[in-house]
């Protein structure tokens, strides 16, 4: 009775802790999930299958260096045989008159202690330090890509949704323009033709209206992707476009410095130049002897018959010292090897450090060109959705023609493509220089 008490004890507080878990993402049971940006970078951070991979790799990478670390430490092993010699008796001549020995079945425990130390082992257990350093890298950088994927996600959801208002309100304004003209021909006022050209602007429309919508429902299915989550979860963006997208934040980025040692390319590119040179130092350890030492305990008994002939020590203690001597140039040209990569890895890196400068460079021209194409395609659809209301406002009381209508309808259609498209880029130019940057650290 006590331990069921325990266990829905236990229970309880594992629910509360979930339901705490989800209220702090915006998680809901019922209606999915409810996120701002930074939200759903944390539960993508969090539950995204690619950055538990990472960090299992990290994971086996410290394993892996306790394996070098072990060569090291002392290693302990127990052995036991047992033998019948099935009644045979050795005979054996002594003074002219043979003797009999009995070979009595008998049974042997060993335990013998070692420890092994040289050069390479203990250059080994750097590189593992190097490998794991290296890991930690790649988890933080594919962590930065994380957060890069789910911020181009979310934001194109948001300017998809709020290009889905104003084709929405464009559809409704044309669907009443096309009733008007539908009376406006039976009351012979206008020609069917007219009528005609309103009706396929109605039906581009709202093609137009069902292509963005299936557009909206794919990146919502890639966000669920990255969050790991079924793909059927409904899920709500709590933040809203300018906060997503905001061009002080893309001018405040232009005016930051950029410090190559925050690049996690670099950082790695100089982790292995690191690695490189504890290849060198490996190589050169060969030339350097080994020692070990070891202890044998061995206990034999013949199981209370007569010992016989027993040459077996109970204990044994011993060191051995490997001193290279000749490897006909092997261990020479192993060294030279190391130090020719060596030499690649200097040249690898002065090319790397160029093409970085120079592409903060480049990054942050397109950033500046992106933004500069932003603010003039906002002017633009602003333009241009005045231009289609002027018009259909003229259209209503016959100052304009249906060819007129037909031409604002296409130019704010083709204008919220070409707006869309700016954030976007703009969007994409400033998380290309952030990863550069590496501002989000």
């Amino acid at each position: 009775m006590i331990k069921i008490k325990i266990n829905s004890k236990l229970l309880i507080t594992n629910v509360l802790a979930v339901f705490f878990q989800m209220t702090i993402l915006g998680q809901n049971t019922t209606t999915g999930l409810s996120l701002s940006l930074e939200q759903a970078t944390q539960y993508a951070i969090d539950n995204n299958r690619t950055l538990r991979n990472a960090s299992l790799e990290v994971q086996k990478a410290k394993a892996s260096q306790w394996q070098t670390l072990a060569t090291m430490l002392p290693q302990a092993n127990m052995t036991f045989d047992y033998q019948n010699y099935l009644g045979y008796e050795s005979e054996i001549s002594m003074g002219g008159l043979p003797m009999k020995i009995p070979m009595n079945p008998n049974g042997t425990l060993g335990i013998q202690a070692s420890v092994t130390l040289s050069g390479a082992q203990i250059v080994g257990t750097t590189l593992k330090k190097i490998a794991i350093e290296m890991t930690n890298i790649q988890q933080q950088q594919s962590m930065q890509n994380i957060r890069s994927q789910v911020s181009q996600i979310y934001a194109s959801i948001l300017v998809m949704e709020k290009t889905q208002v104003l084709l929405d309100s464009s559809h409704s304004n044309l669907l009443r323009l096309s009733e008007i003209t539908e009376n406006a021909v039976k009351a012979g006022a206008i020609e069917q033709i007219d009528a005609d050209q309103i009706s396929i602007q109605v039906s581009s429309m709202l093609n137009r209206i069902s292509a963005s919508k299936r557009a909206i429902e794919t990146c919502y299915n890639s966000l669920r992707l990255m969050l790991g989550v079924d793909i059927n979860t409904p899920i709500t963006l709590t933040d809203n476009i300018d906060k997503v997208i905001n061009p002080q934040t893309a001018e405040n980025l232009l005016q930051s410095d950029f410090n190559i040692n925050n690049n996690f390319s670099y950082q790695l590119l100089m982790k292995n130049k690191e690695l490189t040179k504890r290849q060198t130092i490996m190589a050169a350890m060969e030339y350097l002897p080994s020692i070990t030492g070891f202890y044998q305990y061995t206990y034999k008994t013949y199981f209370g018959k007569e010992e016989g002939f027993n040459m077996t020590p109970p204990n044994v203690l011993g060191v051995n010292l490997s001193i290279p001597l000749w490897s006909s140039g092997a261990r020479a040209a192993k060294v030279r090897e190391a130090q020719i990569a060596e030499k690649i890895m200097e040249n690898t890196i002065s090319d790397t450090e160029n093409a970085l400068r120079t592409n903060d460079k480049q990054l942050r021209y397109d950033l500046a060109s992106a933004m500069d194409e932003y603010e003039n395609q906002k002017n633009n659809i602003d333009v241009t959705q005045r231009v289609f209301e002027n018009m259909t406002n003229k259209f209503k009381y016959g100052t304009a023609s249906s060819s007129d209508l037909t031409n604002a309808s296409n130019n704010l259609i083709a204008a919220q493509s070409t707006y869309i498209q700016a954030m976007l880029n703009m969007l994409n130019a400033q998380i290309a220089l952030e990863n550069l940057l590496n501002n989000k650290n």
